[in-house]
């Protein structure tokens, strides 16, 4: 069910490849922006002769980094770091105003570190359950800085794959001892076949008081049942009270699954920027 290749590629995860693979690639990194540009000095790119991963921005900009990474290569593999200004106007066909400097240099091994350094932290995501809107969910994570625990009871149900590395799969017979051993902060996405099996999982979050959200599929009704079943349970009012039920974030209308999974995503998103 899954495949990665519509996923955009990190310059570190495309520098691993072409190291791996003993081919020779031009690093492409943003020291130094002025005035309006695309992006800051967190962007990178690498660049090989058969193509590239990351990104400077996008536009005609990424395309002449390309272009003149790839005339460095051809011309000699070792070639002498250098570093060049691109104001970002006219002559780029670009209209941001601002200019950007660049600097061009061989990769090699010692570069990965410090590309992998620029990519943002995956944040862990429990997901338990693997029906429709669970894997439109699984999809719209995909390409987010989210690691996905994906939790399901049932064996049949969670597809094959391929899987990207930051998926992994919890086959289970108990849901609940899945939540309890997740990390301190990580954020929950209760949606089984199963509201009994939805229950023991959220009272088992609740209980731990340490998630940084829990999130239950469903309506208004189902949250007063939940509720009323948690608190008869023991479960404080403040820690109740921070479910989400129902979840996604409410400016997107509509049931599709699609739908839920971009909202969900969006909300996921917002959560986990503002809980660094």
């Amino acid at each position: 069910m899954l495949n990665d290749s519509l996923l955009p590629v990190s310059a570190h995860a495309y520098a691993s490849a072409c190291r791996g693979a003993s081919r020779p690639a031009c690093v492409v990194r943003i020291t130094a922006v002025h005035g309006s540009v695309p992006r800051a000095t967190d962007a990178s790119l690498v660049v090989d002769a058969q193509g590239f991963g990351g990104t400077i921005g996008g536009g005609h900009l990424e395309l002449e980094a390309i272009r003149l990474a790839r005339e460095k290569l051809s011309a000699d593999a070792s070639f002498p770091a250098d570093e060049r200004r691109f104001p970002l106007g006219p002559s780029l066909g670009q209209c941001c105003g601002g200019a950007v400097e660049l600097r061009f240099s061989p990769l090699a091994d010692a570069d990965l570190p410090a590309l992998a350094a620029l990519e943002p932290p995956r944040r862990a995501v429990w997901l338990y359950g693997a029906g429709h809107v669970a894997r439109a969910i699984v999809y719209a994570l995909l390409p987010l800085p989210f690691e996905i625990h994906w939790v399901e009871t049932r064996d049949e149900m969670l597809p094959e794959g391929p899987f990207p590395p930051h998926v992994v799969l919890h086959h289970t017979d108990d849901a609940a001892a899945e939540a309890r051993q997740a990390p301190a902060g990580a954020c929950h996405l209760v949606m089984t076949h199963s509201h009994a099996i939805d229950f023991d999982i959220v009272q088992a979050v609740l209980a731990r008081g340490d998630a940084g959200y829990c999130g239950l599929i469903g309506s208004a009704t189902k949250r007063t049942t939940f509720e009323r079943r948690l608190a008869a349970r023991g479960i404080a009012d403040d820690r109740i009270a921070a479910m989400v039920c129902p979840i996604g974030i409410a400016d997107l209308p509509g049931k599709r699954p699609e739908v839920i999974a971009v909202a969900v995503a969006a909300q996921l998103l917002g959560w986990s920027l503002h809980d660094r």
